[in-house]
């Protein structure tokens, strides 16, 4: 018997049955236990509050949970997806992995892991988020020195205060879920929710029943009455991201909200009132869109009370020697290692790099390069073969077949010429591995 631990596990399956008895199960293991029938009432309850484990179901009513992880591992990283699948579907167990999951059961056959499992993955949730982290309220979050980086920060404190609506623009990748977690932080609403929405991530329909909720029977399978996020945000912030995708319709709508706080669920006459603030986000030019038609003028001059741009992470210098330190440590301590220096290449491709990606593409390369250090020291080994297509470290461009070949020849240098070793680290077959090798005179 595992000693009782906090933390929250959300049951997601649509047969009662079985939702109650995993319930039970982690109930009696010491967990808080949240429950859902379908992918609708998961999504809002991951929007509400945190949730360290969720236990799912593949085949659900509305959705899949192959599907979801995906989505639920990138809005909120920080929980663990163990996902149940049919007897003889391991497949679906192996894409789940892929979505990000911790593990998969198979149902029937491994019973006997489930409770093991659940304490794993929630040991894992919970060593991800520190005890105590002062840092990861306002803008003391935002790491960054160069001088738009200090601007913006300063204008977040001027204006998080301000019962004004705010536009975050930039490129994706740039931070503007953080900044609009600082807004929420260091505003009078802090002690109520803020409750997230991707409008990107939903088709029409759903995108609005989410957003307004809906009364029983306003739709197809809407078998009783279900508030939406703007009911969840009521007192706190709605955080809308890529609002640039918010269909024309349901823009008007919003504009009606942010007019008069009023709105009404699907299928319900009674209108509704939310008191709430809304920070928006964009990767797109929306005053250039609202001169095609794309996105309502009138919409944008409410949502833009005031604007804060991010800048991307290129125009922001040794900005990103800082964030890949923190993110060197965060990795490190998910994986259970020390934490790595930096070797000065490693740090002087890091600054060539263009970073299309932005913040986020930092993130995955550094977290690449801590699972694959073998030393306490990341080295410029460790790096994606893009890096080296591009600054290869030659006067004259080198030829893709040339930057594969030195890729591939480092990796085995650092692999001490295990040559199993380094065909997993390059995911690619042994055979081929043995092929390249004796094409480079290699044995």
């Amino acid at each position: 018997m595992h000693p009782a631990m906090q933390g929250t596990v959300l049951i997601l399956d649509d047969i009662a049955d079985l939702r109650n008895l995993l319930a039970d199960l982690a109930a009696l293991e010491g967990f808080r236990v949240l429950k859902a029938a379908n992918v609708r009432s998961a999504r809002q309850i991951l929007a509400r509050e945190p949730v360290q484990v969720l236990l799912t179901d593949v085949r659900l009513p509305d959705g899949d949970g192959i599907t979801l992880t995906r989505q639920v591992k990138t809005a909120h990283p920080e929980t663990e997806v163990i996902v149940l699948t049919a007897y003889g579907h391991i497949p679906d167990g192996i894409q789940a992995m892929k979505n990000g999951a911790f593990d998969y059961l198979t149902k029937g056959d491994d019973n006997d892991r489930i409770l093991p499992l659940l304490h794993q993955a929630m040991e894992k949730a919970l060593r991800q988020v520190p005890a105590a982290e002062p840092a990861a309220i306002g803008e003391d979050r935002i790491l960054g020195q160069a001088p738009a980086m200090l601007e913006a920060k300063k204008l977040l404190a001027k204006v998080a205060p301000a019962p004004v609506a705010v536009l975050l623009t930039g490129e994706t990748g740039t931070g503007k879920e953080v900044f609009a977690q600082a807004l929420h932080a260091l505003s009078p609403r802090r002690d109520r929710p803020l409750v997230a929405l991707n409008c990107s991530a939903f088709p029409h329909d759903m995108l609005e029943s989410e957003l307004f909720g809906y009364r029983a029977g306003a739709f197809t399978g809407a078998l009783r009455d279900q508030e939406g996020l703007l009911q969840a945000a009521d007192g706190g912030t709605l955080f809308l991201d890529e609002i640039g995708e918010m269909p024309p319709d349901l823009q008007a709508k919003l504009l009606r909200v942010l007019e008069s706080g009023r709105y009404y669920r699907l299928g319900d006459p009674k209108p509704r009132q939310a008191d709430l603030r809304i920070v928006a986000a964009t990767n797109r030019d929306l005053l250039q869109d609202a001169g095609t038609g794309r996105f309502r003028e009138d919409l944008y001059y409410r949502l833009a009370g005031f604007t804060l741009h991010l800048p991307p992470l290129r125009e922001r210098g040794r900005d990103v020697l800082l964030l890949a330190g923190h993110f060197t440590a965060q990795a490190a301590r998910q994986l259970g290692k020390a934490v790595p220096a930096l070797e000065p290449g490693y740090e002087r491709l890091l600054l060539q790099h263009p970073w299309r990606g932005n913040i986020r593409e930092l993130k995955n390369v550094i977290g690449r390069s801590v699972l694959l250090a073998e030393s306490g020291v990341l080295t410029a080994d460790t790096l994606p073969l893009e890096f080296h297509l591009r600054h290869g470290g030659h006067e004259d461009p080198v030829t893709l077949a040339e930057a594969e070949k030195q890729h591939i020849l480092r990796i085995l240098q650092q692999t001490g010429h295990n040559k199993a070793r380094t065909a997993s680290l390059l995911d690619i077959g042994i055979a081929t591995l043995y092929r390249k090798l004796q094409e480079y005179g290699v044995h």
